[in-house]
């Protein structure tokens, strides 16, 4: 009978999709954590090679076999927002200076896109997340 696979640890990471070299930030935290840089950057990169150009989260899990496996998260809202908005980063003073505008369609894209990863039972309330996100990052949402 083959003995059952122990959990050592679970951490999250945030990397470039399709894009992530074993080189800092990611290496170190990766072997400090006990997965092997080399062997997940490999993975990683061909899980999410269709997602080139976004940041995505990933949550990883290592056994006491040294083995490990990763779940692919969606983009930070943030992320979406500002490449909807076309914006390099969001407002120092989001309730003054406004630095980007995205329409309610794209609002709705963005929540749907998240809906897995969000506590949110309907789309609609999902939406109203990605609006407070926007309103804090200083991107007016219209119509």
């Amino acid at each position: 009978m083959a003995k059952a696979r122990e959990v050592v640890k679970q951490f999250k990471i945030m990397a470039p999709a399709g894009a992530a070299t074993p080189g800092p930030p990611l290496g170190p935290a990766l072997g400090g954590n006990g997965v092997n840089p080399g062997q997940f950057i490999q993975q990683f990169n061909a899980a999410t090679q269709h997602l080139k150009g976004k940041v995505v989260g990933c949550v990883i899990t290592t056994y006491s076999d040294k083995s490990f496996e990763f779940a692919i998260k969606s983009s930070p809202a943030s992320d979406l927002l500002r490449l909807a908005a076309k914006v390099e980063k969001g407002s120092g003073v989001p309730n003054k200076n406004k630095v980007g505008k995205v329409t309610k369609a794209q609002v709705k894209q963005i929540a749907e896109e998240k809906m897995s990863d969000l506590n949110a039972p309907t789309v609609e309330a999902a939406m109203r997340m990605i609006e407070g996100s926007a309103r804090s990052m200083g991107i007016t949402v219209e119509g």
